[in-house]
């Protein structure tokens, strides 16, 4: 049994979503504090040939609650306004589009529901079949926290490996790990390039640009493009 565990982010780059694809069991990590200035209510996208944030503004954010805590506050006609004026001119932007309409326009105030959809949406429409959990769901208590969290919950998933991102490779041990028979890996994604405009590429940018880019089965072989380390 492969897990992994991750924030909710807010349509994320694509090794977020290798990483969901490469795991058996994903765990979105809704019940732990909210950091500021992170993934979970932004993202970037290109707007002439330059990157530039979409947010979620959010009501009382605060690193002392939970991201399921906080309240989410934003005019989304005006995020899909400057998804549209960007990306109009995009290859895929008739069948990407509706889908982003539908995620944005989602009736939900609480940030971790409202993101947690978003993912759910974008994984439906990419195939991706792997099974998604909320860990607040999973009846786990929130005593501890870090790695032993994060090992607490692969044994109560009878994990056998824990994929994490590369990132993760400072915060956690293999050796740890592996004493508790678990195989600890790290994604690391390929470097992948892309026609944006004709311009100069711009890398790790929202899964909303590479889909405005590329047809769905390519963005479908690009989820294959990763290594684990």
């Amino acid at each position: 049994m492969k897990i992994g565990i991750m924030q909710p982010y807010f349509l994320p780059y694509i090794g977020y979503y290798q990483l969901i694809k490469a795991v058996d069991k994903f765990i979105i990590y809704d019940d732990v504090s909210f950091i500021k200035q992170g993934w979970i209510n932004r993202n970037r996208i290109l707007t002439n040939g330059k990157t530039s944030y979409i947010t979620i503004n959010l009501s009382g954010a605060s690193s002392f609650k939970k991201i399921n805590e906080i309240e989410i506050n934003f005019n989304k006609r005006k995020i899909l306004k400057t998804i549209h004026q960007n990306y109009y001119k995009s290859p895929f932007f008739e069948s990407i589009y509706p889908l982003i309409e539908m995620i944005i326009e989602h009736e939900e105030n609480n940030l971790a529901k409202f993101v947690i959809n978003s993912l759910f949406k974008t994984c439906n429409f990419l195939d991706i079949q792997t099974e998604l959990i909320i860990s607040s769901q999973l009846g786990i208590g929130t005593e501890v926290s870090g790695y032993e969290r994060v090992l607490k919950i692969c044994k109560f998933l009878t994990a056998t490996h824990y994929f994490n991102a590369i990132g993760g490779k400072e915060l956690y041990s293999k050796e740890i790990f592996k004493e508790n028979r678990i195989e600890l890996k790290f994604l690391k994604t390929n470097e992948i390039f892309y026609n944006q405009f004709n311009d100069q590429f711009v890398p790790c940018l929202s899964i909303i640009d590479l889909m405005m880019f590329n047809s769905k089965e390519r963005v479908q072989e690009l989820l294959t493009e990763y290594e684990l380390v």
